[in-house]
């Protein structure tokens, strides 16, 4: 059995929903040591988010954007948490709405996504910075062969 634990830091990026899968994948080659187990992703901040979702098509990302704007959007006039600017508390509703966490599989050394599936980071803040992602791996070692 196997656990191993590691803090991967995302680049800055903008607003948006943005696949992230193989910048995952190139900080985390411990995955390659597993033969079956879970990838579990934490999202360490309250103004994004994490999710699978539609690897292929932009227009996907793009309606993600449009949609959570209009369900949480800036400057309503009923949010009293606003210290932090008008993207601030949106962001944070944003961010509990879709969560800070996945658990993935893990099959043969690699991620067992479906073929049209992809990790976002959701990025609800218009300046969010750099990420912090804590990555943890269990499962079963790969057997090496004689």
């Amino acid at each position: 059995m196997l656990w191993f634990q590691k803090q991967i830091d995302l680049k800055p990026r903008p607003r948006g929903f943005h696949l992230i899968t193989e910048e995952i994948l190139e900080q985390l080659p411990e995955i390659e040591q597993l033969s079956v187990g879970v990838l579990n992703l934490f999202l360490q901040h309250t103004s994004a988010s994490l999710t699978v979702n539609e690897n292929a098509d932009p227009d996907v990302r793009r309606d993600f954007e449009s949609y959570f704007n209009q369900l949480a959007p800036e400057r309503a006039a009923y949010f009293r948490h606003t210290t932090e600017g008008p993207d601030d508390m949106p962001s944070h509703l944003k961010s509990s709405l879709l969560g800070t966490s996945v658990i993935l599989p893990v099959a043969s050394g690699r991620l067992a996504l479906g073929v049209w599936q992809g990790i976002y980071l959701c990025e609800h803040r218009n300046n969010g910075g750099t990420r912090s992602v804590i990555a943890t791996l269990q499962g079963e070692r790969v057997l090496k062969k004689h």
